[in-house]
């Protein structure tokens, strides 16, 4: 059992924002290309990102009963993932998205009488992506399933599915409007059913409100000629398991980043990240993988940290285009 973090809420939005960063020109309709078109891609072909966080203090129980007070003295992640596309056509998007990610920490006190101050963990995720589009009341609707598997260095662990349905309100050179529906097949889901809305307005002073619920909340402005900095709150998640007598565990976090945020299209469809602020941590948990996430055996509670995070993104399915 150890402490570090992952999102509750799955990332629904991501087979949408998939449908169509480096499409073809004609490979799908021209009103969603131009909802989702922007020289910096929401969601990255391939990517890879690390991210550090100074020490922060946490309180944490185990099977109800209060442990010591405790300290993570240093916290790293790597991850890296990829977005690979099969079918492209105006009706049909078919990919698959491969994620693995590496995590490494160090507490000034055992988790646990028996456990070890510092660990690391192995997780990755697998998913094949479905989309269809059509339309529904004069608008684009976009739908999409999805079937993923996930596990650590040792064992394939869960299958889980993801169903989404969403319509694009408005599409305009100034404002973007989208709203939709995920379900989550996973007996383990906390919510399995979460509301998707986007929404993207320019302002004539050349600042972006960007707003995608549940994963983030920005406003951005480009700047130099080949850089845009956000400020506001972002979602992220870290999940790994633990294997502790002969059982299987799984470890939850969410957290949330809050801060600045500069991204630099370094060209050839590289774009560089940089991200910095504070991270807070709503609730973490650990609970049999046979259970389901609110009958947890070890939950913790953190104290909000600062962090840091960097990384680099390559599109080699189609250039970016400029704004």
């Amino acid at each position: 059992m150890k402490v570090l973090r992952r999102a509750l809420l799955p990332f629904a939005m991501l087979p949408l924002k998939s449908i169509v960063s480096a499409q073809k020109k004609d490979s799908i309709p021209l009103k969603v290309r131009a909802y989702f078109a922007d020289k910096f891609p929401q969601n990255r072909d391939l990517n890879v990102d690390f991210t550090q966080t100074g020490p922060y203090q946490f309180s944490s129980k185990l099977q109800g009963a209060d442990l010591p007070d405790n300290k993570v003295k240093s916290f790293q992640q790597v991850k890296a993932n990829a977005n690979i596309y099969f079918i492209k056509n105006k009706n049909l998007l078919l990919s698959t998205s491969l994620n693995y990610r590496y995590t490494a920490f160090n507490t000034e006190e055992p988790m646990i009488t028996d456990a070890s101050t510092q660990d690391h963990y192995h997780y990755h995720s697998e998913a094949v992506n479905l989309s269809y589009f059509s339309k529904l009341f004069q608008k684009i609707a976009i739908y999409t399933a999805s079937i993923s598997t996930d596990g650590s260095e040792q064992h394939f662990e869960r299958i889980r599915g993801t169903v989404t349905a969403s319509l694009i309100l408005k599409a305009t050179p100034k404002t973007k409007m989208m709203v939709g529906i995920a379900g989550f097949i996973d007996p383990s889901s906390q919510i399995p059913v979460l509301p998707i809305f986007t929404y993207e307005n320019k302002f004539n002073n050349g600042w972006v409100l960007d707003v995608l619920l549940p994963k983030k909340v920005l406003i951005r402005k480009d700047i130099f000629a080949n850089g845009r900095i956000s400020l506001g709150t972002e979602m992220d998640n870290t999940t790994f398991y633990i294997y502790r007598n002969s059982r299987t565990y799984e470890f939850r976090q969410l957290e949330i980043n809050s801060g600045a945020i500069y991204e630099h299209n370094l060209g050839g469809n590289f774009i560089g990240t940089l991200k910095t602020g504070i991270r807070a941590v709503p609730q973490a948990r650990v609970f049999d993988k046979e259970e389901s996430f609110k009958d947890y055996i070890f939950k913790a509670s953190y104290q909000p940290s600062f962090y840091v995070n960097v990384g680099i993104s390559y599109n080699p399915f189609g250039k970016p285009g400029a704004k």
